[in-house]
């Protein structure tokens, strides 16, 4: 537990610490929450403020967000660890907040990591929130869904805060720049592009980008006329990185993840792998190599092989559970399972195929023998009449034509001679063989 003012900066504090945002207006991202007539906006405003749990990756505003709710409705501010912290120093917070509270003086709890606590620790809070003793606000980067019990989690607001956009991390590394609390007071050399690479490594955290630039520019190089120059050199020796090409939002990205598909398109394990480590060394966010995975599954293996969506929705989720670096031996086995995986882009063609046909025959009707008959005047008007319930035949199948006359006879997929493929052209030749006997 710790008490302390609420923007109290020591002049040995990171750089991180002592830009630390004091009000909304200094505050940046998370648009959604706090912008002209959003929620938590119009709570702060009018001073109607409940218990809530913030929900967001790191470095992304929750700690900072809290201090400024508490500035903001002129109340106590306590800081309470969860990792320090335990039933007993719980009791003593809760005691005086019931005292502050029966002077008019209101507390805010805030929580870190409040994930960590065990059921017993997070029960004991529920009376205090109950009674109004505390405003528990409490922040995760787990899904408060599993990690917080449902009775605390019922008696809070729970606010989703996004990651940082480039743009976002940008505005506070020119303001730490500029600002007398970062080094204002200095002469700093150091050009947009180079700014604009350190917020792209740092992934969506604002704590990190401060951080990696506090660290840059106490190794930048004084010249004679006491401006620190930073050079090229100093940002990849401090974030150690050699990929400094390799730019997000640039062409040198799509040329990467591009090799990395066509890698695995090409059952190449080793360039898949090779491709993967040059984007996660260099920054990407495993997350969207994850989602590319994911429509490769689909997209380049389909039906041949049912489990690769598994393992890529899989790795997907395992990548936003634990994270990078953690996470680089998951996306591993994805793209190598891709890779080896057999091939086939049936769904792929199918899907373009009737997506042109579908958008030149917009207007055609659905044809009336499988349209629906809910009331009586669609039953006159033979809605659904001469339907074939599938089930009640013997083999499952009926030679109901279900594709508008214009595209009698059209087929889309065509499946493959690979994987599971091999079953499915076997099936389907039947079913199209049973169908055309049932016919004639």
């Amino acid at each position: 537990m710790y008490e302390q003012s609420l923007f109290e900066v020591p002049t040995n504090e990171p750089l991180a610490s002592r830009m630390r945002p004091r009000n909304l207006t200094e505050f940046v991202g998370q648009t959604h929450l706090i912008s002209e007539g959003k929620l938590l906006r119009k709570m702060i405003e009018s001073d109607n403020i409940s218990s809530m749990i913030f929900w967001g990756p790191p470095g992304v505003g929750k700690t900072t967000l809290a201090r400024i709710i508490a500035h903001e409705t002129k109340s106590k501010f306590i800081t309470f660890s969860a990792v320090t912290s335990g039933i007993k120093e719980i009791k003593k917070v809760m005691e005086d907040a019931e005292n502050n509270k029966r002077l008019g003086i209101r507390t805010i709890l805030f929580v870190d990591e409040i994930h960590r606590f065990n059921k017993a620790q997070q029960d004991a809070f529920l009376p205090f929130v109950e009674k109004g003793s505390i405003i528990l606000i409490g922040a995760t980067t787990e899904n408060p869904s599993f990690e917080i019990n449902n009775a605390l989690l019922s008696r809070c607001r729970v606010f989703v805060l996004k990651e940082l956009s480039t743009e976002d991390i940008l505005i506070l590394l020119k303001r730490a720049i500029n600002d007398e609390r970062g080094f204002g007071e200095e002469k700093i050399n150091i050009s947009e592009e180079d700014l604009k690479i350190i917020a792209q490594f740092s992934n969506g955290d604002a704590r990190n980008a401060l951080t990696t630039l506090d660290m840059i520019i106490t190794n930048g190089e004084e010249d004679k006329n006491g401006i620190i120059q930073v050079s090229r050199d100093i940002i990849e020796n401090c974030i150690s990185k050699k990929a400094l090409l390799y730019d997000k939002n640039g062409e040198e990205h799509y040329n990467i993840i591009s090799a990395l598909h066509k890698s695995m398109r090409n059952s190449d394990p080793d360039a898949a792998v090779y491709w993967l480590a040059r984007m996660l060394e260099a920054g990407e966010d495993p997350l969207y190599i994850a989602r590319r995975i994911t429509r490769f599954a689909s997209e380049d293996i389909g039906l041949a092989d049912t489990n690769a969506l598994n393992v890529a929705i899989n790795v997907y989720q395992a990548c936003h559970y634990i994270g990078m670096p953690e996470c680089n031996v998951h996306l591993t086995e994805a793209v190598i399972y891709m890779s080896l995986a057999p091939k086939s882009n049936a769904c792929d063609v199918a899907y373009r195929m009737a997506s042109y046909d579908a958008k030149n025959t917009l207007a055609e009707p659905v044809p009336l023998v499988i349209r629906n008959a809910p009331t009586k005047l669609m039953k006159e008007l033979n809605y659904g009449k001469g339907y074939q319930f599938a089930h009640d035949t013997k083999n499952k199948l009926t030679n109901m034509e279900c594709l508008p006359p214009s595209l009698k006879g059209k087929a889309y997929y065509k499946p493959g001679n690979k994987g599971n493929e091999i079953k499915f052209k076997e099936r389907l030749e039947k079913i199209k063989a049973c169908k055309a006997t049932h016919k004639s």
